[in-house]
């Protein structure tokens, strides 16, 4: 699959994989690294997303209001 959707920082890409995994597991979905993401349901690959932007907009937060 190729993505025409350019990753603003390419450096981060470590960082929000390791991320998504950890919200993952935190969610009761051990191994979603190795896991077929087609046998889930899209709940479920829509919940780690959503805590993904969750989690991110926090953080934007948090370092915006100087804290």
């Amino acid at each position: 699959m190729n993505n025409s959707n350019p990753k603003a920082v390419p450096e981060a890409k470590a960082a929000l994989n390791q991320m998504k995994y950890e919200i993952a597991n935190e969610l009761g979905l051990s191994d979603y690294q190795g896991m077929d993401k087609g046998n889930l349901t899209a709940r479920q690959n829509g919940y780690v997303g959503g805590y993904m932007t969750k989690r991110l907009v926090e953080m934007a937060e948090h370092q915006l209001s100087g804290k």
